[in-house]
C-alpha cells in the first residue's frame, strides 16, 4: 500500500493510481511532505503472511541506496534507504541483528560444524579478539569486536558448495540427535531443542542453505502479537513465520544473501552491515497509548485502546486501534500529513467529515492531510477485540503528534 512506481495502490471505483492522485492534489499530502518526499507517500504498508522463511537480508542506506540503483538498476530498483518496523498480528519468529558476541563464542565451541566453517584460524581471532571485552564500551575496543564479527561472519558467507555440503550433514545430525543438549544446549539465551527444531525447519524448507550457519551469528526473536521492532538500514535480517503488519520508507531495495532463490550479493551484504550486537531485546520497540484519538465512553468502558508505534525516523509511525463493542468509536484528531487505514478484523464504518465508508477486514483507505478521521464499530465480533485497525502516517509539522524515542 502506497505510491511506489513498481506497485502503486489503485482506487477501487476510478482506478486510478494513489500515486496519481497525491502527484495531482498535493494538498493530500501536505505542502510539506509533498515537497520533502518528491510528491510521493514516504512510506510504504504492508501485510506479509509468513509460512516460509524469507531471505537473510538487509536494505541499504541512503547513500548506498544511490550507488546500487546507478550501478545496478535492475536489482535496485530505486535510490532510497529501507528502514522498516514490524508488528505482530500472530505470533512471529525470526533472525534479527547479530547476537550478543559471548553467544557467538559460545557456539564456535559447541557446534563443531559452525567452527568449521569460520576456519579453526578466524574463530581463533574471533575468540582472542572479544574475550572479556564482549560488553566494552571503548570505541576501540567495540571497532575490534566488529572487525573480528566482520571477518568471520565474511569467511562463512563466502564457503564454497562442496565445505558447506558437508557442515551440513554434520549439523542436521547434531540437530536430530542430540535433542535438547544441541549447541550447549542452546546458549545463553534459546533452548537446545528449541535451536535444534528450527534448524531442522529451516533444512525442510531452503535444503543445504548457507542460512542455516548464519542463525548461529543472529538474534532468534519471538513476537506475541503488538510487540514490534525497528530495523535500521544495514540491519541484517530473515523473517521466518507469522502475520506482520510492516511499515518501511518507501523502497524496494533488497541485499540478499541466504534462504532464497532470488539474486544474491553476498559482496554487498557483507561489506555494508554495521555489525552492531546487542540483545534482540534493544530492537524491540516500546508502543505508547496514543494521545490524538477520542475514545468514546463505550469504547473506554471495554477496553479499547489505541497504541503508537513511532520509529525514530520522520517518514512514518503507525497506530494500532482495538474497538471491542458495537458503537465504539475513535475520532482522530487532523493532522498535517498522509494516512493508510487498513482492517485486520471486525466490521464498521470510517469516516471523513460527511463521507462514511463501510469498512472491515482486508479493506483499505487513504486518508488526506488536515483531515478529522473517525472509526466506529460494528459488531464485537467473538467477544475479544471487535473491530482491528492499523493506520500508518507520516505528518512535518511543529504541533508533532510524533513521540520521539
Amino acid at each position: 500500500m502506497g505510491t511506489h512506481p513498481s506497485l502503486p495502490s489503485k482506487d477501487l471505483e476510478t482506478k486510478r493510481t494513489l500515486l496519481e492522485l497525491v502527484q495531482d492534489n498535493q494538498a493530500l499530502l501536505s505542502t510539506d511532505i509533498a515537497e520533502k518526499y518528491e510528491n510521493k507517500l514516504p512510506f510504504l504498508f504492508k501485510v506479509l503472511s509468513i509460512n516460509k522463511a524469507l531471505s537473510i537480508q538487509a536494505h541499504p542506506n541512503k547513500k548506498l541506496a544511490e550507488k546500487l540503483h546507478a550501478k545496478d538498476p535492475k536489482n535496485y530498483p530505486d535510490d532510497n534507504h529501507k528502514p522498516e518496523m514490524t508488528i505482530a498480528v500472530t505470533p512471529f519468529d525470526g533472525l534479527c541483528g547479530f547476537r550478543p558476541l559471548a553467544e557467538i563464542s559460545h557456539f564456535l565451541q559447541t557446534v563443531p560444524s559452525f567452527r568449521k566453517l569460520v576456519g579453526e584460524e578466524e574463530a581463533t581471532n574471533f575468540e582472542n579478539t572479544v574475550k572479556g571485552k564482549e560488553t566494552a564500551s571503548k570505541e576501540e575496543d567495540v571497532q575490534a569486536n566488529k572487525k573480528a564479527l566482520q571477518s568471520a561472519f565474511t569467511k562463512v558467507m563466502n564457503t564454497d558448495k562442496d565445505t558447506l555440503a558437508s557442515a551440513v550433514e554434520e549439523l542436521i545430525q547434531a540437530a536430530k540427535t542430540e535433542g535438547a543438549k544441541f549447541a550447549g544446549e542452546g546458549g545463553l539465551s534459546n533452548g537446545g531443542k528449541e535451536l535444534a527444531d528450527l534448524v531442522i525447519r529451516l533444512n525442510d524448507q531452503f535444503p543445504g542453505d548457507i542460512g542455516l550457519f548464519v542463525q548461529f551469528f543472529l538474534n532468534y526473536v519471538k513476537l506475541d502479537v503488538g510487540e514490534a521492532m525497528f530495523l535500521k538500514a544495514d540491519d541484517i535480517h530473515a523473517y521466518l513465520s507469522g502475520d506482520i503488519i510492516e511499515c518501511m520508507a518507501s523502497s524496494d531495495n533488497v541485499v540478499r544473501a541466504g534462504f532464497t532463490p532470488k539474486f544474491k550479493d553476498v559482496e554487498t551484504l557483507t561489506s555494508m552491515l554495521t555489525y552492531s550486537y546487542a540483545p534482540i531485546s534493544e530492537q524491540k520497540m516500546s508502543p505508547t497509548d496514543y494521545p490524538y484519538v477520542t475514545l468514546n465512553a463505550t469504547a473506554y468502558s471495554s477496553n479499547s485502546s489505541s497504541t503508537l508505534y513511532d520509529p525514530p525516523i520522520p517518514e512514518f509511525a503507525v497506530v494500532r486501534t482495538a474497538l471491542n463493542k458495537t458503537g465504539a468509536k475513535a475520532t482522530f484528531e487532523a493532522i498535517a500529513g498522509p494516512s493508510i487505514v487498513l482492517c485486520t478484523k471486525g466490521k464498521g464504518t470510517i469516516s471523513v467529515g460527511p463521507k462514511k465508508e463501510k469498512i472491515e477486514e482486508g479493506y483499505v483507505f487513504f486518508v488526506g492531510a488536515t483531515a478529522e478521521l473517525v472509526l466506529e464499530s460494528e459488531t464485537d465480533g467473538d467477544g475479544g477485540e471487535g473491530m482491528v485497525t492499523f493506520k500508518a502516517f507520516c505528518e512535518i509539522s511543529d504541533h508533532d503528534h510524533k513521540q520521539k524515542l
